[in-house]
């Protein structure tokens, strides 16, 4: 079987990642690894793809940025040659960027079966360019994989068919476990400490990245006025997003921020450095979906800069509070962490390292078999 693989941003890789391993093991499946060049930095996407053991790409798009309809117009220009040359049994998805969308789209049309891991996530805010990302995407594939159960039930309101949905966990949490140990090994926080950023009492981990967050003053300023009171309490470490990095200058903020003495930003970093600053830290503050992910699985307390997540079983029996950027709402969050005035977090079901396998395993029955093992499946 012939799978071309995509991937397009830096979030796909730690996703492919495991299934790029499992395929490995079987020698009925001829993988292809596909980089649209989406999000390329050729420092950071090396490292990662070192880091995680992904192999090099077999094919780079190189398709860089540009608006969502550039960007995905010209992801579609430079894919569908790719599926006109090798001629694939299927294409699999992770995620939902533009590369997903476009690259799914292409394939469907060219009558090529369609796979979506991470599907039915929904944060039902058409504002969010995944959002459309998600839902369409979902609208097309031919299996879709789940990370948890609300997933499945987003899914089968939409009126997909039951035989296509699968619950199978989350390949990045068997990212996230199978390179723990390697990350905690990692000498970022003797590195920070070196520095003077550490005092020896914790400290707090933030990421912003999000056009509605860091494109938008008004919401920016907010945020960052909850900032400066909890940098009085602990250091923070902010690895900064090149987005928000220049729209700190374009609003006439980065002055504010160099002077609070206990905020440190940071460069964009790897992902076992990043990893072991999320399990260290005594709280992670974001508006990432992954880092909701992740810090659930780590079980460190985590407060969403958002008013909605797609991924709600973090919240409903993780470590993840959903606040928004009302810096009222914010330190109240943090005032309840800080005083342990927070419930014992809990492991979704099937995060558990194995999710690679399964999805491994079901696209062997479905495709390459043909049997009839199809269904929900838990």
């Amino acid at each position: 079987m012939k799978l071309i693989n995509i991937v397009g941003a830096r979030p796909n890789f730690m996703k492919i990642a495991p299934l790029m391993v499992e395929y490995q093991k079987h020698d009925w499946i001829e993988p292809l690894l596909v980089h649209t060049g989406q999000h390329y930095d050729e420092k950071m996407s090396h490292l990662f793809f070192r880091e995680l053991g992904i192999p090099e790409p077999d094919i780079n798009l190189e398709v860089g940025s540009g608006s969502h309809a550039v960007q995905t117009a010209e992801i579609m220009k430079a894919f569908e040659p790719v599926c006109l040359e090798h001629q694939p049994d299927a294409v699999l998805l992770v995620g939902d960027v533009n590369s997903t969308i476009a690259c799914g789209l292409v394939a469907v049309k060219l009558g090529i079966k369609l796979i979506h891991v991470e599907a039915g996530l929904r944060s039902f805010d058409r504002t969010m360019p995944e959002e459309i990302n998600r839902v369409l995407t979902d609208s097309i594939s031919d299996l879709l994989f789940c990370t948890e159960q609300a997933g499945v039930n987003n899914l089968l309101r939409e009126g997909v068919d039951s035989e296509k949905i699968y619950m199978v966990g989350h390949v990045m949490i068997d990212t996230l476990l199978a390179h723990l140990d390697r990350a905690m090994k990692s000498t970022i926080l003797h590195d920070l400490n070196y520095k003077g950023y550490l005092d020896g009492d914790g400290f707090v981990l933030l990421t912003l990245h999000r056009p509605s967050n860091v494109d938008d003053p008004k919401t920016f300023t907010r945020i960052m006025d909850a900032i400066e009171v909890i940098q009085k309490d602990f250091p923070i470490i902010f690895p900064i997003h090149p987005r928000t990095r220049k729209n700190l200058k374009t609003f006439g903020m980065d002055n504010r921020l160099h002077a609070l003495s206990n905020l440190h930003l940071l460069d964009p970093i790897g992902y076992l450095d990043f990893l072991k600053l999320q399990a260290s830290a005594q709280l992670v503050l974001t508006d990432s979906g992954g880092i909701q992910e992740e810090t659930t699985a780590l079980q460190v307390p985590c407060i969403t800069l958002r008013e909605n997540t797609e991924r709600p079983v973090t919240a409903e029996i993780g470590s993840n509070q959903i606040v928004g950027s009302d810096p009222e709402r914010i330190l109240k969050a943090y005032n309840n962490v800080i005083s342990g005035n927070i419930r014992k977090p809990q492991i979704p079901p099937l995060w558990d390292g194995k999710a690679a396998e399964r999805i491994v395993q079901v696209i062997q029955k479905v495709y390459s078999f043909s049997t009839t093992t199809a269904g929900i499946i838990s």
